[in-house]
């Protein structure tokens, strides 16, 4: 009887792993040293400074996801790649997350350029090209207590 995928050791798992991987997964592997930094000031960031300005604070949780490790059919070593990928994806769209909602709160206005399909681009954002006696601190005021007020 053979082993399953999550019973292979360390040396059978090196074996059967193409060599490029094995050549360029330290340099994946070492960017968890941004990210951590990143996770991080980001969080102390938002912490600080979003009770001051009233902006609904965003949950880590919700944009780091950790459920691949639950799949039976991968190896210890696939499960540790997806543990990384989880957290890596998850950091940055929490990241996106919180700087979507500064630049919300200081900035709610559309780019005049389209942008990538993923990009965040909302109803709640005026158009770039206003009349010229539109009132942007008025707009801006509004949008911010209206901001607050839905997340409330």
């Amino acid at each position: 009887m053979s082993k399953t995928n999550h019973q292979l050791g360390l040396f059978a798992l090196i074996k059967r792993s193409r060599p490029i991987n094995l050549i360029t997964g330290p340099i994946i592997y070492s960017m968890i040293f941004p990210l951590l930094l990143l996770d991080a000031f980001v969080s102390f960031y938002q912490w600080t400074c979003f009770p001051i300005y009233g902006i609904p604070q965003i949950s880590r949780k919700n944009f780091i996801i950790f459920d691949r490790q639950e799949l039976q059919y991968l190896d210890w070593i696939s499960k540790t790649h997806c543990t990384y990928c989880a957290y890596g994806v998850g950091i940055i769209a929490f990241v996106s997350a919180v700087i979507g909602a500064t630049e919300h709160y200081f900035c709610p206005i559309k780019h005049n350029v389209k942008q990538c399909p993923t990009c965040r681009q909302s109803n709640r954002y005026i158009d770039f090209a206003e009349p010229i006696d539109f009132d942007f601190d008025a707009y801006l005021e509004k949008s911010r207590i209206e901001e607050t007020n839905s997340k409330s």
